[in-house]
C-alpha cells in the first residue's frame, strides 16, 4: 500500500485504466462459479515469480513449496522471472495459460504499470484471477555501511549539496515508483539506476556502486546482518517486529515514502472459483505454520494469508488508492 506517494507526469497520465479501475467488478465472484473443481494437481504445478533468487518472494514462494508439493503429491517448480518490470514474469504466466501455472507475485510487480508501460501487454481484470493472498512485505530504505549517510534527512541534503552525484535505486513497480516520487517531491537531482535483478541492486549497495536502495528486507537484511549496508528506515507505518530499532519514514518525516505490497498467488482467468478457494486454504494452512510464518518475518513478510475475495479486495484497495494519488498530481496512466 502506498501512503502520501505518486510521480510526476513523466511517468504517466489521466484516471486509471480498465486494467486497475475494474479490478472491483472483474473481480466480483458470482456464486454461479461454485462448481465442483476435478482432481488438482495432476501434473507438476509451477510458480513464476517476477523476481530473483534471494527476493522476498522467491523466500515465500520456496518455503510454500516445499510443503504444498507433500499435501498435493506433485512437485511444486520455482521458475524466477526478473525484469522488464515484471513483465517477463506476467508474459511467460499469460503464454502458459494453464491452471497448473500460477503467478506468484507482489502487487508492486504490476500496480504502477499503467504509468509507467508506454503500452501494456495484459489486461490485469481480464487477464488474473486472484487465488490467495499470502503476506505483506516490508520495505526497507538503505545506504552502504561505509556511507557517512545515517537519516533520511542527511540523504536528502547530500542529494541537494550534490546535484547530479549520488545513484539510486528502488525495486521495480511500485516501490520505484514512490521512489521517483520522493525524489521529485523534494527537488533532488540524482542518477537512477535500473537493475535486472534485484538482488543484484543490493550487492552493488554493499559495493557502493550505488548510494541509495529501496527494496525489501529480504534483500538487504543479509547484507545488513553481515556488516555491509545500512538500514535508514522501514516504510510500514509501524516498526518491524524483526527490526524493533529501526524507525519508520512516518517517524522521521519521510511519509513520501511510505509503502506496503502484498504477495499473492493468481491463475488464469478461467479458473474456477471452488479450486482457487481449495489452493487458497492449502496455503493458508502452510504459511501460518509457526516456523514458517517466523521464518517469513525474519525476511520482513508478515503472513497475511486470505482466499480470493480477500485478495481481490486488498489488491483493489491499492489500486484505488494509487489511482487517487495520481489524480491530485494531476497524472494520466498512458494507455
Amino acid at each position: 500500500m502506498l501512503a502520501g506517494c505518486g510521480v510526476t507526469g513523466r511517468r504517466a497520465g489521466a484516471v486509471l485504466t480498465a486494467a486497475l479501475l475494474l479490478l472491483a467488478p472483474a473481480f466480483a465472484i458470482p456464486a454461479a462459479a461454485q462448481t465442483e473443481a476435478p482432481a488438482w494437481p495432476q501434473r507438476s504445478v509451477r510458480f513464476i515469480l517476477p523476481f530473483g533468487a534471494g527476493s522476498a518472494t522467491d523466500v515465500a514462494a520456496r518455503l510454500m513449496a516445499e510443503k504444498l508439493q507433500v499435501g498435493w503429491g506433485k512437485p511444486v517448480v520455482i521458475e524466477n522471472r526478473p525484469g522488464a518490470d515484471g513483465l517477463l514474469a506476467i508474459n511467460a504466466f499469460l503464454q502458459a495459460d494453464d491452471d497448473h501455472t500460477l503467478l506468484y507475485a507482489s502487487s508492486a510487480s504490476f500496480m504502477a504499470h499503467p504509468y509507467t508501460l508506454d503500452k501494456m501487454t495484459y489486461d490485469f481484470a481480464r487477464d488474473l484471477a486472484p487465488i490467495a493472498r499470502v503476506t505483506d512485505t516490508v520495505l526497507c530504505v538503505s545506504v552502504p555501511a561505509s556511507s557517512p549517510i545515517r537519516t533520511l534527512g542527511q540523504f536528502v541534503a547530500e542529494a541537494l549539496a550534490r546535484p547530479g552525484k549520488l545513484n539510486v535505486t528502488g525495486a521495480p513497480g511500485v516501490p520505484d515508483f514512490a521512489l521517483d516520487y520522493f525524489i521529485r517531491s523534494r527537488g533532488l537531482k540524482v542518477q537512477k539506476i535500473p537493475f535486472k535483478n534485484i538482488v543484484e541492486a543490493a550487492t552493488a549497495l554493499a559495493g557502493n556502486q550505488i548510494d541509495f536502495l529501496l527494496t525489501s528486507a529480504a534483500i538487504v537484511q543479509p547484507l545488513a546482518g553481515a556488516g555491509k549496508i545500512r538500514i535508514l528506515a522501514v516504510t510500514s507505518r509501524e516498526r518491524a517486529a524483526f527490526a524493533p530499532d529501526i524507525p519508520t519514514v512516518h517517524e522521521l518525516g519521510w511519509g513520501g515514502l511510505a509503502v506496503e505490497t502484498t504477495a499473492g498467488l493468481y491463475g488464469p482467468k478461467s479458473m474456477p472459483l471452488d479450486l482457487r478457494e481449495r489452493i487458497a486454504r492449502d496455503v493458508a494452512e502452510v504459511v501460518s505454520d509457526k516456523v514458517i510464518a517466523d521464518r517469513l518475518l525474519a525476511t520482513g513478510q508478515v503472513v497475511n494469508p486470505g482466499d480470493p475475495a480477500a485478495l481481490a479486495a486488498t489488491i483493489r484497495e491499492q489500486s484505488l488508492l494509487t489511482a487517487r494519488i495520481a489524480r491530485v498530481l494531476e497524472l494520466k496512466p498512458k494507455n
